[in-house]
């Protein structure tokens, strides 16, 4: 075994891991495309695009190139009262992407900070136009925005990430995805009751991700950007994780047409190749910050605010997205997750099999032990990370036909395997 793999695990604190019942990590000593190469030679087709960041898959050469000639220039310089070519190119870029007038865009280092700043920026907003009051966030059931305080605030308590914290975090309202007009009913009700004292509403568009993969539709999404406005309410979409073509758009919010006040991006935004995330505000939002009292400042700066080499990838990230057929193969593995996933339903202790662009999920029923699960699909040959009750896919877009089927043929073995020891 590799020294570095013996001294270093006695030291390393791996995240949502019970450590001491907890599967051995996999060392990892390179990765190309899809694949991720183990120190004892194996390779892993990844199914999850290392936690939904490395759309383009590993290495791109591309975005490699572009990074090495950043580095040889400016690695990182301060973002305040310095500026520099990669990150103001990437905020036009950004501009000129998202839809409607999502044009002023503030960087920082994860998607759980980028919703922080959105945060800070809606209650503000509000502050800054004499309506201190509008302090509260609504947040919807089973959504997931993020682990720091505030953004653990907005996660639903009842999935257990963060029911240890419930008491320490401010109190915010949770409301139910209008997915019927019984709940549309209640979901206006909220907002009409609350109004004066809500800053925004905020919801992972299509997809709500780590708080069980629930999908709702364009309609949906559509309805509740309308209440928000009838209501005087702000939206804020937290696309960290399906921006970037994961749903089978660039962005999730063009499929119903919307244009949020705030959106959050993050993860794909550098194809996976360096930290890097961005909080995009509307014109009308940005205009509030503006004036003569200092005070009225959107007071927030991480360290390593628009870091140069981040944006250098992110910018070659685009590049890629223009030069590649990404979205075309959305589309491709979408149709392929949806033939080769419905056979699950047959398979005992499945509850649902439900796809969405190039994300593929199996939610299952009964007792679910993730340990055992984590350790065979590796053996298997490929990397998925179950969490809850749902067996996901969300490989690179580069993943070919036969990978996907790889992984496709893995999730149903093992769970006709799980299925054999159920009562």
């Amino acid at each position: 075994m590799s020294d570095w793999l013996t001294r270093g695990l006695d030291h390393i604190w791996l995240p949502y891991t019970q450590m001491q019942t907890a599967p051995a990590p996999l060392p990892v000593v390179a990765a190309q495309g899809a694949r991720i190469r183990l120190a004892d030679g194996r390779e892993l087709i990844d199914g999850i695009s290392s936690w939904w960041t490395a759309c383009h898959g590993y290495r791109h050469p591309h975005i490699h190139q572009a990074v090495e000639a950043q580095l040889a220039a400016l690695p990182h310089v301060m973002f305040a009262g310095l500026v520099h070519e990669p990150a103001l190119r990437l905020a036009a870029r950004l501009a000129a992407l998202l839809p409607g007038d999502l044009e002023r865009v503030f960087f920082t280092e994860s998607g759980s900070v980028a919703v922080e700043v959105a945060l800070k920026m809606a209650i503000q907003y509000w502050r800054n136009k004499g309506q201190a009051a509008k302090q509260r966030i609504v947040y919807f059931r089973h959504g997931y925005h993020g682990d720091t305080f505030a953004t653990m605030a907005l996660c639903d308590s009842g999935e257990g990430m963060h029911a240890l914290f419930a008491g320490s975090m401010p109190d915010q309202i949770v409301a139910e995805l209008p997915g019927t007009s019984e709940m549309a009913t209640a979901f206006d009700r909220v907002l009409a009751t609350h109004a004066e004292r809500i800053a925004a509403v905020i919801i992972e568009p299509l997809v709500q991700g780590a708080g069980g993969m629930r999908m709702h539709d364009a309609a949906t999404l559509g309805f509740i950007a309308d209440t928000c406005r009838r209501h005087d309410v702000l939206l804020i979409a937290d696309e960290i994780m399906t921006g970037f073509g994961r749903t089978g758009r660039m962005f999730a919010c063009e499929e119903a047409g919307i244009v949020p006040d705030i959106l959050c991006l993050s993860k794909a935004l550098t194809g996976g190749t360096l930290p890097l995330a961005a909080t995009v505000a509307r014109r009308h939002v940005f205009d509030a910050f503006l004036g003569d009292d200092p005070a009225a400042a959107l007071m927030h700066g991480p360290t390593y605010m628009a870091n140069a080499l981040a944006c250098a990838a992110a910018n070659a990230s685009l590049d890629v997205f223009e030069r590649e057929p990404r979205l075309e193969q959305v589309a491709t593995i979408e149709a392929q997750l949806r033939a080769e996933l419905e056979p699950c339903r047959d398979i005992a202790g499945v509850a649902d099999v439900r796809v969405k662009g190039a994300i593929g999920v199996v939610e299952l029923a009964g007792r679910v032990d993730l340990n055992a699960l984590r350790r065979r699909f590796p053996e298997l040959g490929v990397w998925l990370r179950p969490f809850g009750r749902v067996v996901y896919l969300m490989p690179p877009f580069v993943v070919t036909p036969g990978e996907l089927a790889t992984l496709t043929a893995a999730v149903r073995q093992v769970l006709a395997e799980r299925a054999a020891t159920l009562p």
